[in-house]
C-alpha cells in the first residue's frame, strides 16, 4: 500500500508531544496509550492507525495531493520499533524502574522528533538493513522461510 509521506511525519509529531508529556510525568499508562498507538499501527497498517485516522479525517482534505507517495512497509516498521520502545519503557515505569523508562522513552521521542522536524525515519532507515539480514538468515537456511 502506498501512503502520503506528510502522515506519518504528522503522527511523528503528536508521537514526540505524547512522548514529551510521558518524560516530563512519568506516567506509564499514557505511554502504555502510545503503545497501543504504535500497535494498531504495525498490526493492521498505518490507515488505521489513530493519528492516521486524525491525519486522512482533519489534515489531508486541507492539503494539496501529495507530489509521491510512498511505499507503507518502511514506516510500519519504524511503527513497530517505536511499538517496541514503548513497551518497554511502560514496563520499566511500571515496574519502578525509571531509568529503564526514561531511557526507552527517551529513544523513542528522539527519533519521533527527527521524523517530525527534519523527515529523517530512523526506523524507515533501519528497514531496508533489516530485511537485508533476514533474508541473508533465511538464505542460508537458519530460519525457515
Amino acid at each position: 500500500m502506498q501512503v502520503d509521506p506528510r502522515g506519518p511525519r504528522f503522527g511523528a509529531s503528536v508521537t514526540t508531544a505524547v512522548l514529551v508529556v510521558v518524560l516530563v510525568t512519568g506516567s506509564w499508562a499514557l505511554l502504555a496509550a502510545q503503545a497501543v498507538v504504535f500497535a494498531i499501527a504495525t498490526s493492521f497498517g498505518l490507515r488505521y492507525a489513530p493519528y492516521g485516522l486524525v491525519f486522512k479525517v482533519l489534515i489531508r482534505p486541507r492539503l494539496a495531493p501529495p507530489r509521491e507517495l510512498e511505499d507503507e512497509a518502511a514506516p510500519r516498521f519504524a511503527q513497530g520499533v517505536g511499538f517496541a520502545f514503548a513497551l518497554l519503557g511502560t514496563v520499566g515505569y511500571a515496574t519502578g524502574t525509571t531509568w529503564l523508562g526514561i531511557g526507552a522513552t527517551a529513544l523513542a521521542m528522539a527519533a519521533a522528533f527527527l521524523n517530525a522536524a527534519f523527515g529523517f525515519c530512523l526506523g524507515c532507515e533501519m528497514y531496508p538493513l533489516f530485511r537485508r539480514i533476514t533474508a541473508k538468515v533465511r538464505s542460508e537456511g537458519k530460519v525457515p522461510a
